[in-house]
């Protein structure tokens, strides 16, 4: 689907001098950038729910990606319009701060927006609507933060039914997210900088199973070496493992030369006497030179090259080693002991092309390997996988809520409560925040065959009778049902963040007033080599 600088219809232009015209411009601005968010809008409603069917993308070669992940679906879509941008960008933020939530993200920030329009057509000034819209948003959630229940630990059933509603019905994958979490414990999920979702490697014709250790997208040097080394000391080199360079116009006199095979022998002298120390394993961020290559295949050591910054940090912090650059080879093995790491096993597993490191000195690390047919299908299943693991990670960090749409249409029970307590006009923006949250259960409800306006009155008409905020309705029956009772549960954190970055994608809308298209940059010219 492409979402063109068109999108959306102009207001025609009105008559009656510059004050009129400057007002015909401003409607016409705010009519197209809403029409552009509600398209982005429309092309992954379809996706949300129990019942939510699956998105073709296609690329310009033929290549086809099957999916109903919204984030993926936003990320991949060819979009020109500035305004659907602008929401493909706060849908990626949000998936990259809770990794989930992006489809409910993007039908929120639609509705707040075609429902500000809507009262700003009607003579309500687009500051006012701003205004209420802030207030809303702070009442629904502050009743989110009321009503998040915490999870006891990975032992909690809620937690697998959160996992099993991200991970879209996939129970093999939701518990393998649970299982990744029990291991690395509550302290870990906590941690800003770490991401569950980070642990998940995705491979066709592997078993899906939980390894508590690091599994490495590579392979061996070559296959004289051992396909095993056990106990492993290990090396971490943040450089490329051979001698340091020689300028290839000195090689050419006698003192360049002997330069030359100095540094030769001085590489070749500390590595021989590295792995007489009993260094048996090289983890190699650059390439291995052909020297160091001969060495260690005939000492029998186990060598791995072109690993990434994230897997050296990775496999620093697993296997308690410090990496180092080629130049500490000119150490002594005993000073370059405190940098060394260990695990218990270092191995290739030749049928998968991977390396697993296992049982590191260091922090506890897991893999979550998730084994698909093909690659079409790799690839879905790490997205669902990661998804499961983001879930899993907020639920820890921030409790759950009911889902199914229930929570979202009880906070906008409350916050219609409280709209008169908005100033003025402002009240109207209160209005666009509770139907905007009537907006996911009334889009699952349509997903599953249901009428949604019947549906989402009927649990409203439930949820006020009997003041239970889990109410929603079952996608099978139509039936009004207690989410939190049937299990269906989300990470209350995913519900904050999808909320919040709605609202800052409908004040963004709504704040502009016109369309400027703006002319090229100069480039500054080149300087001449005299001026300098």
């Amino acid at each position: 689907m492409s979402v063109s600088e068109s999108t959306g219809s102009a207001a025609p232009p009105s008559s009656g001098g510059p004050a009129a015209s400057a007002s015909g411009e401003r409607t016409s601005a705010l009519l197209a950038n809403a029409a552009a968010v509600v398209a982005i809008a429309s092309a992954v409603e379809g996706t949300l729910g129990p019942k939510g069917l699956n998105s073709m993308l296609v690329d310009r070669y033929g290549e086809v990606t099957i999916t109903n992940d919204g984030a993926t679906i936003l990320e991949r879509m060819e979009i020109s319009h500035p305004a659907a941008r602008l929401v493909i960008a706060t849908a990626q933020a949000q998936a990259e701060q809770v990794g989930d939530g992006t489809t409910t993200a993007a039908l929120l920030a639609a509705a707040l927006v075609s429902e500000g329009v809507r009262h700003v057509r009607g003579g309500v000034p687009v500051i006012k609507i701003i205004e209420g819209l802030q207030i809303g948003v702070q009442h629904a959630l502050a009743f989110f933060d009321t009503q998040a229940q915490a999870v006891s630990g990975a032992g909690d059933p809620r937690l697998r039914q959160c996992a099993l509603i991200a991970g879209r019905g996939v129970a093999e994958l939701a518990d393998l997210a649970v299982a990744a979490a029990a291991h690395l414990g509550r302290e870990r999920l906590h941690e800003e900088d770490f991401r569950l979702a980070d642990t998940v490697l995705a491979q066709e014709g592997a078993p899906t199973a939980l390894i508590e250790g690091l599994v490495l997208d590579r392979t061996r040097l070559n296959r004289q070496m051992p396909r095993e080394v056990s106990p492993a000391r290990i090396l971490l080199v943040d450089d490329a493992l051979e001698p340091e360079e020689v300028e290839s116009g000195a090689l050419g006199t006698e003192a360049g030369f002997q330069r030359y095979l100095r540094l030769q022998e001085e590489f070749l002298r500390g590595l021989a006497a590295l792995r007489e120390a009993g260094v048996n394993c090289f983890l190699v961020r650059r390439g291995i030179g052909d020297s160091a290559d001969e060495l260690l295949t005939t000492s029998g050591a186990f060598a791995v090259r072109r690993l990434s910054r994230r897997d050296l940090a990775r496999l620093a912090e697993f296997t308690g080693a410090r990496p180092v650059k080629r130049a500490a080879l000119k150490k002594s093995p005993e000073d370059l002991a405190e940098f060394l790491g260990r695990a218990d096993r270092v191995l290739e597993n030749e049928r998968l092309s991977h390396v697993q490191v296992l049982g590191g000195a260091g922090r506890p690390a897991v893999t979550m390997l998730v084994g698909a047919a093909t690659r079409e299908v790799r690839q879905e299943r790490q997205r669902i996988a990661e998804d499961a693991a983001c879930a899993v990670q907020a639920a820890v960090q921030g409790g759950i809520l009911p889902g199914g749409g229930a929570c979202e249409l009880a906070a906008a029970r409350a916050v219609s409560e409280r709209r008169q307590e908005a100033p003025g006009m402002a009240a109207y923006g209160v209005d666009c925040v509770v139907e905007a949250l009537k907006r996911p259960l009334a889009q699952i409800m349509a997903n599953a065959g249901f009428n949604p306006l019947e549906k989402v009155e009927q649990a409203w008409a439930e949820q006020t009778l009997t003041g239970n905020p889990g109410l929603a309705v079952d996608c099978d029956t139509g039936e009004v049902a207690d989410m939190l009772a049937a299990g269906v549960v989300d990470a209350a954190p995913v519900k904050r963040q999808a909320l919040a970055a709605a609202l800052e994608i409908a004040e963004a809308i709504l704040r502009i007033s016109t369309i400027i298209r703006q002319k090229p940059q100069a480039q500054a010219e080149p300087i001449e080599p005299e001026a300098l």
